[in-house]
């Protein structure tokens, strides 16, 4: 794991969080996902760094890219929606 991101069972449920901090993973990414530009989360949050920032990017991308995901038509009909299943993939 990176030496940035750490998770423990008694902090925020073993979410992955920024080490040292309450701040998980998941909130950074939303944050980011909302908009904010990295220099607005520093600001906000001045008990990140960029480098945690980009930690939970990197963080993320790799857990991202364990999974694979593929779509299946699950009627036959032109109007039929697809059905999403997620595989992780062992290294």
């Amino acid at each position: 794991m990176n030496k940035l991101i750490t998770q423990d069972p008694d902090i925020l449920g073993g979410k992955p969080i920024i080490k040292g901090t309450r701040m998980s993973v998941e909130s950074i990414l939303e944050l980011l996902a909302s908009g904010m530009e990295i220099n607005e989360i520093l600001e906000d949050y001045p008990i990140l760094k960029k480098e945690h920032v980009l930690a939970a990017i990197k963080y993320a991308s790799k857990l991202v890219g364990k999974t694979e995901s593929y779509l299946f038509n699950t009627a036959k009909t032109a109007n039929s929606q697809a059905t999403a299943h997620e595989v992780s993939r062992r290294r």
